[in-house]
């Protein structure tokens, strides 16, 4: 299995290699991996565990290699590498405001690999295997799951090697967050392609209403994985943000940000939805428009 994705700056088809590759087919397509160790590795003890570990001091030993192997732009950070704390610290880095402006209409809440659907309901088209998604399991709302049944659908996927900070992507007021339990799944590939549903709807995540003036309520659902025992929000409930405020940021790991919007209020980008229904993602990053 090749992952592969559509720059968008360059507009060549590239491949990525998500780090503990064969640790992921292991658990995701061989049938011991799946019996004896997924079980295991989904278990929140196991991501809080790590967590902690890459928040001791003596974990920034793992840094030079991190940002060497992924070829991370480490330019862009506001720290130098040597004053990182840890590496949960590096991981969830703040960037320079130059290194990620904030374009026109409606962006990208994040850094990562993109997916377009125009109406929720298409989503099944392109995720193949497994049973059907539902938005009344994803939500664990049934009001919300009637309210947003047709709306446009983006599904941002951030690698271990992106930016995991999470932003607004437009003006309005923010709800105060609510909280879904759930596992740890990863959200890499493998894990997508083998279960889209049961890795959506089985992880843990939470959902935030963002009231806009001219676009309606846009709900932002960041999903946690496999190593990420915390999504941190530091947004300040039902006070007004620009796009572009951060919303919060992900701990060490791989994750996903979902965002419902009604698809009467915009025009998803037609390079982005086209890739989609190619079944490739489109890497686009923080702030860089995705929709009018």
């Amino acid at each position: 299995m090749q992952i592969k994705f559509i720059d968008r700056k360059s507009g060549k088809t590239q491949l990525e290699t998500p780090p503990g590759e064969g640790f992921l087919k292991l658990l995701y397509n061989n049938p011991f991996g799946k019996i004896a160790l997924l079980p295991l590795v989904k278990r929140k003890f196991l991501s809080e565990w790590y967590g902690r570990k890459m928040s001791k001091p003596s974990s920034v030993k793992k840094i030079p290699s991190f940002i060497s192997d992924l070829n991370i732009d480490i330019s862009e950070a506001k720290k130098k590498v040597k004053d990182f704390t840890s590496f949960n610290d590096f991981f969830y880095r703040e960037l320079k405001s130059e290194a990620r402006p904030i374009e026109n209409n409606f962006v990208s809440p994040g850094d990562g690999k993109l997916l377009a659907f125009e109406d929720v309901a298409d989503v099944h088209d392109f995720f193949i295997k497994g049973r059907k998604f539902t938005l009344k399991e994803f939500l664990n709302n049934d009001t919300l799951a009637k309210q947003y049944k047709n709306a446009s659908l983006f599904i941002l996927r951030l690698a271990p090697n992106d930016y995991h900070r999470f932003h607004f992507p437009y003006d309005g007021i923010p709800s105060e967050t609510t909280k879904i339990k759930g596992d740890y799944l990863s959200v890499s590939p493998y894990a997508l392609a083998n279960n889209f549903t049961k890795v959506f709807c089985e992880n843990k995540r939470e959902f935030c209403s963002l009231s806009t003036k001219n676009k309606g309520n846009i709900l932002l659902i960041p999903v946690g994985a496999t190593m990420v025992g915390t999504i941190i929000e530091t947004y300040t409930p039902n006070s007004e943000v620009k796009k572009g405020d951060e919303m919060g940021y992900f701990a060490f790991g791989g994750s996903t940000i979902a965002v419902l919007v009604d698809k009467t209020k915009i025009k998803m980008d037609s390079d982005i939805l086209q890739n989609t229904k190619n079944k490739i993602e489109t890497f686009v990053k923080m702030g860089e428009k995705i929709a009018e």
